[in-house]
């Protein structure tokens, strides 16, 4: 079986009108894909910016896969909260990226984006905090169900992955 492993970071996020920034986090693959070792998903530590507006994390992410097949590559999906003085937390956006397919160090900006909601449910994000919050995680990046929702853009995550593939060759794929 062919492997992919997945090494690196979650450097921070900027961008983001709210302070005091974590990181929820997750992989997905298809059918083919079995994770050896690491895993799925995880949570970054609250930063509150003290400088500038980049919250910084330094999350590391360490996953090997082996796959049949290159149906289902794998993406990362990201969750950035943000937590008030009371410790409650409210979204700040979702989003995901593809993980590269060529070997190497690669430095990847996701955009964020979250459900705006009716004009009430705006009105309370603002004064009492909360606000919509999507019902299936999968909406994130299946496209069909995402371009039906009213959205407002949120801040980027920066991340720095380094990929090593093993035993594609064997398979037919060049790396």
């Amino acid at each position: 079986m062919a492997e992919v492993h997945v090494i690196g970071q979650i450097i921070g996020a900027t961008g983001f009108s709210e302070n005091s920034l974590f990181c929820k986090w997750g992989i997905h693959t298809g059918a083919a894909w079995k994770l050896l070792s690491g895993v799925r998903e995880g949570q970054t530590q609250v930063d509150t910016p003290q400088i500038g507006d980049m919250a910084y994390w330094s999350h590391p992410i360490d996953l090997h896969f082996a796959t049949k097949g290159l149906q289902g590559w794998p993406r990362l999906h990201l969750q950035v909260w943000s937590q008030d003085s009371f410790g409650r937390c409210q979204l700040a956006g979702y989003g995901f990226c593809h993980v590269p397919s060529s070997p190497g160090t690669h430095q990847l900006d996701c955009p964020t984006w979250r459900p705006l909601g009716s004009w009430r449910e705006q009105l309370a994000r603002a004064f009492v905090g909360g606000g919509p919050q999507l019902l299936h995680a999968d909406t994130i990046y299946s496209g069909a169900d995402r371009y039906r929702l009213h959205t407002a853009a949120g801040g980027t995550v920066h991340l720095g992955i380094g990929l090593l593939l093993r035993h594609f060759d064997r398979y037919g794929v060049e790396c």
